[in-house]
């Protein structure tokens, strides 16, 4: 007869003494009348739960992983979807490192994407901090400030004219383009993007962490 676990509904062997999918402790019924019979050795072993999370090992591995992450996301900042993947890909790390001698053998995908969170956090910071060193050390110590105005004035020309293409308004567009060549505009320009590419590697790195929880849900098997 089929043995299943009455949390998750996942087969348990009958010698199991908890469930290697959950960890939900498991009654185990023997033929033997001795009132004196030990326990198995199962008992004695730490189950954690498979919706928690023990944050000083998880901490360690996601500034392991996420902070050369970012740097390196950083640099391939023109090429973002670089960037974005591999935030994904560390973030499934992450929870893979995460996962080795644990117990329960797997864990939930609200617990994994809360490991990508944390990994998200700490690669979006980087990627941000690096970002802004890499700016400033171009703009005040290779004395490359104006090659990146005039780049940066280049990109705010072109965007108003596509703006005219669509039939906007001449003056607003005059207007947007002022705002954005002023040294506010351009310093709030470069702000912005480098918080939406931080938002963006964590987003991708809470999916690629929840996705590699609910692969590895799937592919682990009962062990007895």
């Amino acid at each position: 007869m089929e043995i299943t676990c009455n949390r998750c509904h996942q087969t348990v062997q009958p010698g199991d003494c908890f469930c290697p999918f959950c960890g939900l402790p498991q009654l185990v019924y023997t033929g033997e009348s001795s009132g004196e019979q030990a326990q198995p050795d199962k008992w004695n072993e730490v189950v954690r739960d498979a919706g928690s999370i023990d944050w000083k090992p998880a901490l360690r591995y996601a500034l392991l992983l996420a902070v050369p992450a970012g740097i390196l996301a950083a640099l391939l900042s023109s090429l973002s979807i670089l960037g974005l993947l591999l935030m994904a890909v560390t973030g499934a790390l992450v929870v893979t490192l995460y996962m080795r001698n644990r117990h329960p053998s797997w864990i939930t995908l609200g617990a994994g994407a809360r490991l990508g969170l944390v990994t998200g956090l700490l690669g979006g910071w980087s990627t941000f901090a690096a970002s802004g060193f890499a700016l400033y050390a171009a703009r005040y110590w290779f004395h490359q400030g104006p090659m990146l105005d005039e780049l940066l004035r280049k990109q705010i020309v072109e965007s108003a004219q596509q703006m005219l293409s669509l039939g906007i308004d001449p003056q607003k567009v005059a207007l947007a383009q002022a705002i954005f060549l002023s040294p506010e505009g351009r310093a709030g320009g470069v702000l912005s993007n480098a918080c939406f590419l931080a938002l963006a590697l964590l987003v991708f790195a809470v999916a690629g962490a929840a996705l590699s929880a609910r692969i590895l849900a799937r592919t682990r098997r009962p062990q007895s």
